[in-house]
């Protein structure tokens, strides 16, 4: 028998956390923990509002567990079996998962990289680090309190209507720097991207690396209009959860942000990374805004991303866990 508990984390942030679609400056992740045979493994879920995910959805989804069998899902198996039977968010579904996975491997003493089967992860994984969307007069002194300079790889999040100025500053503070631009949809078709796009090869000093889901996922066939047109390679995020056709995402993408959360579980995060290289594109491995018990657990499986964006950790302002440390822009677990 498992006993499993569910507790909730009040993470006030270190800043205004604004991307095209919110804005907050505290979030609610929840943390699970399955203990079997006095031996506990915790996970950790980080509802998203893209997929109508809340604290109280998620807490009502495992109440509902709970009342029909949780405490006997003693394996994967058995959890996947009651999965299907009663559906749950994503968050919820990894934060399952990964309690019962680092439960099961502390109980057979194996590292739980070796125990999911995957190759083992770096004792430092280098990071980007995330810009959220400010005004352009703010960036200057935001790079600096931050000491954003550390990092080799720049995420910065952008809306339509003031990336460019936004993404100049950026450049005139760190020139030359690597950027990864993150538009979680916010442009609204594939002829404003581009001209976007032309704009931005203007700009002295801007180096765009990477230009992460710059549409809304329905818009298929303007991202395969887009993706022979640009210079920038595309990775895809809101267009990759749990499942995607990859033969379709290649003729839409370069790469494919895989998040845990998002994947709902090591099983299918581990697969879609897998899957993005075998099609011949770039795997990164992203997350939300988590403490360092969901960072720890995606660093579990690094070994199988190119490209980390593992940055959460760095946006909550009192983290609660120490599983994870910051050195120099590079990762590195303490447990």
């Amino acid at each position: 028998m498992t006993t499993w508990t569910l507790t909730a984390y009040e993470l006030p942030l270190r800043f205004l956390w604004k991307i095209s679609r919110n804005a907050s400056a505290s979030k609610t992740n929840l943390v699970l923990q399955a203990t079997q045979a006095g031996t506990s493994g915790r996970g950790e879920a980080a509802p998203n509002v893209r997929y109508d995910e809340t604290p109280a959805l998620l807490q009502a989804q495992f109440d509902d567990l709970l009342a029909h069998g949780l405490a006997q899902v003693d394996t994967l198996a058995d959890l996947t079996a009651l999965l299907a039977a009663r559906p749950v968010a994503h968050a919820l579904r990894f934060a399952l998962e990964s309690a019962l996975t680092h439960c099961l491997a502390a109980r057979a003493g194996q590292p739980v990289w070796q125990w999911l089967g995957v190759p083992p992860p770096g004792p430092r994984v280098a990071t980007a680090f995330t810009l959220p969307i400010m005004e352009p007069g703010e960036v200057a002194a935001f790079i600096a309190a931050q000491q954003a300079a550390r990092f080799g790889l720049l995420k910065v999040k952008v809306n339509q209507e003031g990336a460019l100025d936004l993404l100049r500053t950026v450049a005139a503070a760190l020139p030359g720097r690597p950027l990864l631009v993150d538009g979680n949809e916010a442009w609204a078709d594939a002829d404003s991207l581009l001209r976007f796009l032309e704009n931005a090869a203007a700009v002295p000093g801007l180096r765009l690396r990477l230009l992460e889901q710059p549409l809304p996922a329905a818009l298929a066939a303007d991202y395969r209009y887009l993706r022979p047109r640009v210079a920038v390679p595309l990775l895809a995020d809101e267009s990759v959860t749990d499942e995607a056709d990859f033969a379709e995402i290649a003729r839409q993408f370069h790469g494919v942000n895989v998040k845990l959360m998002k994947a709902g579980g090591y099983q299918r995060g581990i697969e879609l990374l897998r899957q993005t290289r075998a099609h011949g594109l770039l795997p990164m491995l992203g997350c939300m805004v988590e403490t360092s018990l969901g960072i720890w657990s995606a660093l579990q499986i690094s070994a199988l991303a190119d490209v980390h964006d593992l940055d959460g950790i760095l946006v909550v302002r009192d983290e609660p866990f120490g599983l994870v440390q910051e050195q120099n822009g590079e990762l590195v677990p303490v447990a």
